[in-house]
């Protein structure tokens, strides 16, 4: 469960920090309103990984979407494609 506290508590900004647990934020309200949160560094690795899992389930469904819609291509020119940019990459 988090920790509410009004901002003038980081005053003693140690008893603050004190609070913060991974998987227990504090949050900071400034005239009784939801202003900060100050959470771990394991929640925000966390989060990271969350985006960047939502970001690539999003291209993905975009790439198939476009697969549907345009077509889908055959192996053989998926390799093709490569090849071609082999020659070119090495010049």
């Amino acid at each position: 469960m988090p920790t509410i506290a009004p901002i003038s508590e980081l005053r003693n900004y140690g008893q603050v920090l004190d609070k913060v647990e991974a998987g227990k934020p504090v949050y900071l309200t400034k005239n009784g309103r939801g202003e900060y949160s100050i959470h771990s560094i394991e929640d925000d690795e966390i989060f990271d990984k969350a985006r960047a899992m939502v970001k690539l389930i999003s291209e993905l469904n975009a790439g198939f979407a476009s697969g549907e819609e345009e077509g889908w291509i055959s192996d053989d020119e998926v390799a093709e494609h490569f090849k071609n940019r082999r020659r070119m990459v090495k010049g």
